[in-house]
């Protein structure tokens, strides 16, 4: 109780409260100031008093008796002075040495990858080719009932090296690939790249404007795309820059035969041209090497047009390396990939494990949750790519007899939600799950490398500045770095949510940062002065949580999390609530401004293409699992909602739209009535009311 709060009964009780109150305050500056400081001045003092007494005691035993005592009680007082201060310390270390040391004789494997192929200055065309070498008849792809051979991949890539050469294709040049998924992907931007070109990966899913714009944001020359993609290109060709050459491949087997006759489809068939064109003998890439350009890979879009981000041959290693040496796999797997390979998921990390490592990578055009498990066991598949989401459509198929007979010790992805990792691997019988992070833009990669349920990875409390990365704190509802005094970063406790970052270092290709094709939107995800003025680092925009062991969970992205009712409500938290309650239904949640009324009120656009969905199960199964604040105020039901293609829900045209009427078409809408805890319909006298806070939400 301060001296304003108290009724005062004598001017000399009033100077005493002044006092105290002056003398709390400055105990509470002094407070501040070993927090901002990072020194914690009491205990240093009371450390330097136990070092004192154990010196002095280790004297008197020396004197008193002789120096054998003297050492004898040196020793056990270190250890009482270890206990004593360190004890919680020396827990966390007993916990976790095994996990840090067995990452860090991994992590020290990633680097002498990433030096032995600086000093060769080798390309991935380059790495690949010593991969071939190796085993040049061993199944590289397989994909329906095709097999193609390191060789064939390689015989391919340099007949596009050749086709793209007498294009006038040349070093720096800009060559963009849309596909579906097929061996041709990885093999045709091999030889792209060969040549010294830069390869963009286009989302297949884009169509006018979006397709438009990530040709023009990659500045291309030509773009190569699949003939199932002919009317998507016609519909945009006025619109494009006349100088750019657009070349249709036909998914054929390639008749290369001498006395083959060949006839061109059109101008324009590149299938044609690769047929009529010889591979020449292998050579060297001519691009930049180790650290030049690769790939670009475009950003989801979920919050705006997509981003060109840059992949570099050393950014690939990186990525595939890291999640071959910590998540547990080796060169002889058989991995399932049903990813999309314009993404870095797919198309780095899964492609870098048979380009790099010489693993055999089972493709499908297209996911399937029946056929995850079904296709696992048709290949012999030892090992399986996945996103969360992915996860959890597996999970809602039936149980079947084969859930189990399958040769898949591990899975590896990001994204799978803590709610349903349990069930998840005990139906399926999984070992191991590598989850991994990282941003495809980012220059940090995390992976959980025991199998610690729910973890993305951890940072070290014994050795935490071996790899550079760190939890900061951050203002969720901005996404801006707390900062002390001194204008730097602080570090979140255990327990306290914060940012993601990787500490940058230009001179290491491992913590670069190439950021996007775009300098303004690069210098966005980069903060400043972090821990030493001058410093920087690349921000994920991505809220974790560590325990006090290190191990990482991801809690929300910045974005995402709103505040209502003086609270901050988390919609990963929300939306994984409502699907585990909800049968696994899509479920996306958002924030929606309320006239006249503070923060965002939480609102659930969810999924219901059978009319099954029970409102007042819903209700009832919320109000036990989630506080009241979290609760969403209104429901959308739809028929369906629009995902990525790495199935990222799409919420930014439903949050504009709100819980409006007139502005939602063919949904329905309602409201929670607090008072009877249900669910009731919104429409627009209902929103009127709201409006003028006649209905109270």
């Amino acid at each position: 109780m301060t001296s304003v709060e108290m009724t005062v009964d004598s001017n000399m009780n009033n100077m005493s409260n002044q006092k105290g109150a002056k003398g709390n305050a400055d105990l509470e500056r002094g407070k501040n100031r070993d927090s901002e400081s990072g020194v914690p001045w009491g205990k240093i003092i009371v450390m330097i008093l136990a070092l004192a007494i154990l010196v002095a005691s280790c004297a008197v035993a020396w004197v008193f008796q002789d120096w054998q005592t003297s050492l004898i009680v040196l020793a056990i007082l270190v250890v009482v002075y270890l206990f004593v201060f360190y004890w919680r310390w020396l827990y966390v270390a007993a916990r976790t040495a095994k996990r840090d040391f067995t990452a860090l004789f991994h992590y020290i494997k990633i680097l002498s990858l990433s030096r032995r192929l600086t000093k060769s200055n080798s390309a991935i065309p380059d790495v690949f080719h010593s991969t071939v070498l190796k085993h040049p008849n061993k199944s590289c792809f397989l994909i329906e009932d095709e097999v193609w051979t390191f060789r064939q991949v390689e015989d391919f890539s340099l007949r596009v090296s050749a086709v793209l050469r007498a294009q006038g294709v040349k070093k720096g040049d800009v060559v963009a690939i849309m596909m579906n998924n097929c061996p041709e992907i990885p093999a045709t931007w091999l030889g792209i790249t060969r040549l010294g070109a830069v390869a963009p990966l286009i989302n297949t899913n884009q169509t006018g404007n979006t397709l438009l714009h990530s040709i023009n944001i990659a500045k291309c020359d030509i773009v190569i795309y699949g003939e199932e993609f002919d009317e998507a290109f016609r519909e945009i060709k006025k619109d494009l820059n006349p100088s750019i050459k657009l070349f249709k491949y036909i998914n054929r087997p390639l008749n290369t035969s001498s006395n083959a006759v060949l006839v061109a489809e059109s101008a324009n068939d590149f299938t044609s041209m690769l047929e009529s064109t010889q591979p020449p003998a292998w050579f060297k890439s001519e691009g930049d090497g180790f650290n030049g350009k690769l790939l670009y890979i475009y950003t989801s879009g979920t919050t705006g047009l997509p981003k060109a981000a840059v992949i570099s041959s050393s950014r690939m290693v990186f990525m595939a390396s890291g999640v071959h040496y910590l998540g547990g796999l080796n060169p002889k797997d058989v991995i399932y990939c049903p990813m999309p390979l314009y993404h870095s998921a797919g198309g780095c990390i899964t492609m870098g494990q048979a380009l790099i490592f010489g693993c055999t990578i089972v493709l499908r055009k297209k996911f399937s949750a029946s056929a995850y498990f079904k296709d696992c066991i048709k290949y012999n598949a030892t090992a399986a790519h996945y996103i969360g989401e992915m996860c959890r459509y597996i999970l809602a198929t039936p149980p079947s007899q084969t859930d189990r007979q399958h040769k898949v010790r591990v899975v590896y992805g990001n994204g799978m939600r803590q709610v349903i990792w349990p069930e998840f691997v005990k139906r399926f019988n999984i070992r191991r799950v590598a989850e991994f992070y990282g941003a495809t833009e980012g220059n940090a990669n995390i992976v959980n490398v025991d199998n610690k349920m729910g973890a993305i990875g951890f940072v070290s409390r014994i050795i935490p500045a071996v790899y550079p990365i760190a939890i900061l704190k951050v203002d969720q509802e901005t996404g801006e770095p707390i900062r002390n005094s001194k204008g730097l970063c602080q570090l979140a406790k255990p327990g306290e949510p914060g940012v993601f970052i990787g500490k940058i270092n230009p001179k290491l290709a491992s913590r670069a940062f190439l950021g996007y094709v775009d300098k303004e939107a690069s210098e966005k995800k980069i903060v400043r002065n972090v821990f030493a003025h001058g410093d920087s680092a690349f921000i994920s925009g991505d809220i974790l949580v560590a325990d006090e062991l290190g191990y990482l969970y991801f809690r929300d992205r910045t974005g995402d999390t709103f505040r209502w009712r003086g609270e901050n409500v988390s919609t990963t938290e929300v939306e994984a609530a409502i699907s585990r309650v909800a049968d696994h239904r899509d479920a996306v949640v958002y924030g929606v401004l309320v006239p006249n009324i503070e923060g965002r009120a939480g609102m659930c656009g969810i999924v219901d293409t059978d009319g099954s969905l029970d409102l007042d199960q819903l209700a009832r199964a919320l109000a036990r699992d989630l506080p009241a604040y979290a609760r969403p105020v209104f429901l959308r039901v739809m028929g369906s909602v629009d995902l990525t293609g790495t199935f990222k829900m799409k919420k930014t045209d439903l949050q504009k739209e709100g819980f409006d009427p007139a502005q939602v078409n063919n949904d329905k809408l309602y409201y929670l009535d607090g008072k009877l805890g249900r669910y009731l319909p919104l429409g627009t006298d209902e929103y009127e009311k709201i409006v003028k806070g006649e209905i109270r939400i």
